[in-house]
């Protein structure tokens, strides 16, 4: 049996570490108490050692007084099962169109198998993680999502039937104020239920923004596939107020996917959150780059 043995390391290199945990002292201070939501997806999520990384540092966060929320999505998990179950599902404007058999298949993804992975592996790095759906305590009450497409012929604006695709108009928060005194970390797939019982699929990073807004969060971190926000000149962008992130979509600068996250992070600050951040989740420990070092790691959207 082969034994890994982690190298031993010299004393600069360990006072280098030390200087590190000094430095991000004031950084702990500030957000000791204050909770911060996380949504996970994108290609950190199929990553196994990125998820690992993910899930130590949500407990890490804990450890240190913080109260990290996480949501997630499971887009191409669903996809592939999908595929598997030979059931077609098209996009428009980045969402899903669901149909009922999708709706199901969705919710056993996102509830079901994406979900408790991700609870076990916070469990694993010595968290008390408990997984949850929008639908547990009514927690995300949803309406029919609804989309409009402008006819190029015509140019008339049609009404786009996105099947069972929700967005969020309530959010109850108690049972997430239950389980952070009780000190369990929430995990939660972004499933919706309707006033009539209907179940709705949501996407992930609405979902977030909008507990975020309702547990009036510090912090709203959408961990993505990308740097942040780019410049025209394609420069990463490290803040930007509500207005900046308005503007950018107004003037093409923000485009295709961009243009949804900022919104929910305009949103999410509108809504009370103190700043809204876009990061690269491929990027190892993204989370702490952002919460615990002066230069953080993508694109804050402030209130300024």
């Amino acid at each position: 049996m082969t034994v890994s043995v982690t190298p031993t390391l010299t004393r600069e290199e360990w006072l280098a570490k030390a200087q590190t945990l000094s430095e991000a002292l004031p950084y702990m201070r500030r957000y000791d108490g204050k909770i911060i939501v996380v949504k996970y997806g994108g290609h950190a999520m199929g990553n196994p050692e990125l998820a690992r990384q993910f899930a130590n540092d949500i407990v890490l966060l804990k450890q240190v007084g913080a109260y990290p929320i996480v949501v997630h999505g499971g887009g191409p998990q669903i996809g592939k099962l999908l595929d598997r179950l030979q059931i077609k599902s098209e996009f428009i404007d980045g969402l899903r169109v669901t149909d009922k058999d999708t709706m199901e298949i969705a919710e056993m993804v996102l509830s079901g198998s994406i979900n408790k992975e991700i609870v076990a592996l916070i469990n694993d790095a010595g968290g008390d993680a408990i997984g949850l759906s929008g639908k547990d305590d009514d927690l995300i009450e949803a309406r029919k999502a609804t989309r409009t497409k402008r006819d190029p012929d015509s140019n008339i604006e049609k009404v786009v039937d996105l099947g069972f695709v929700g967005e969020p108009f309530r959010i109850n928060p108690q049972i997430l104020h239950k389980l952070r005194h009780a000190g369990f970390i929430p995990v939660i797939a972004p499933i919706g239920i309707g006033e009539d019982g209907q179940t709705y699929n949501i996407n992930a990073d609405t979902a977030a923004g909008a507990i975020a807004a309702a547990m009036e969060a510090t912090r709203l971190l959408l961990l993505t596939d990308v740097a942040g926000f780019l410049n025209k000149n394609k420069e990463l962008v490290p803040e930007l107020s509500v207005s900046d992130a308005r503007t950018a979509i107004t003037d093409g600068t923000a485009l295709g996917g961009m243009i949804p996250k900022l919104e929910t992070c305009i949103d999410a600050v509108v809504g009370g959150v103190e700043g809204a951040v876009i990061l690269d989740g491929r990027v190892p420990h993204a989370i702490l780059l952002e919460i615990f070092t002066e230069g953080g790691a993508g694109t804050l959207v402030g209130r300024k």
